[in-house]
């Protein structure tokens, strides 16, 4: 009775620790200096998959997944830590190495101390939780360079369309917790962050869209209804950096 309240406490906390653990990341990730694709397949990895599957292992009689029992704002944390060390072996050549991550670990997260034995079994449990299902190829990010780069192709004002903007909406839909979209429909993610991005910078007077190629949006989610996403997701978004 009491480990099922406590693991119904803990469920309930996870929506309130959220935001605040994915902020985390995004500011780890600036510090770390890594590469976009480094922190969007991490933001990828824990937001959208890792954090939306652990309410199920906080009460597991499985001592190995003991680093979510209980779920604290720090082993969430160490966990974020963990998603962009992951992301950053698939995609650089030279990651950060255990002994540069821990003492990362130690100067960010201010309430526990974790030693690289944790760092280690974060990184398997972390693994665990995703089946080793680590794939990358098919998250917002990526569709939305090639998306601009399409604009780019074919219209002149698609070199105004401003990159960080673009960035910081992605930013900003993470910290504001809506984007279980993003992983269920990437691209139509990231046609809608693309519009937003560029109705918000370009000058009105040079706006000019173009028929950007919709179609491969429906072609890689196989979904006849990506452009009504779009234009569920485009108002929200203006909503948000309106704000």
């Amino acid at each position: 009775m009491v480990g099922r309240r406590r693991a119904t406490m803990e469920s309930e906390m996870l929506p309130v620790l959220r935001s605040s653990v994915v902020k985390f990341l995004i500011q780890s990730a600036h510090d770390l200096e890594v590469p976009p694709i480094v922190k969007y397949s991490a933001l990828s990895l824990f937001a959208d998959r890792f954090y939306s599957s652990i309410s199920g292992f906080t009460s597991s009689n499985d001592s190995s997944y003991w680093l979510l029992q209980p779920i604290t704002e720090s082993n969430l944390q160490l966990f974020a830590l963990v998603s962009l060390w992951i992301s950053s072996k698939l995609h650089t050549s030279h990651p950060p190495s255990i002994k540069l991550l821990k003492a990362f670990g130690d100067k960010m997260i201010k309430e526990q101390h974790f030693m690289t034995r944790d760092f280690l079994d974060a990184e398997v449990i972390f693994m665990r939780i995703l089946n080793f299902e680590i794939g990358t190829a098919n998250i917002t990010f990526i569709f939305l360079e090639e998306l601009l780069n399409q604009f780019k192709e074919v219209a002149k004002v698609g070199e105004l369309v401003n990159w960080e903007a673009c960035m910081d909406v992605m930013d900003l839909l993470y910290e504001k917790e809506e984007t279980t979209v993003f992983y269920r429909s990437p691209c139509s993610s990231a046609a809608a962050i693309l519009i937003a991005s560029y109705l918000i910078t370009v000058p009105v007077q040079e706006w000019e869209f173009p028929i950007v190629p919709w179609e491969y949006c429906k072609h890689n989610e196989q979904t006849a209804n990506a452009n009504g996403r779009i234009h569920q997701v485009v108002p929200f978004l203006l909503g948000l950096t309106a704000q």
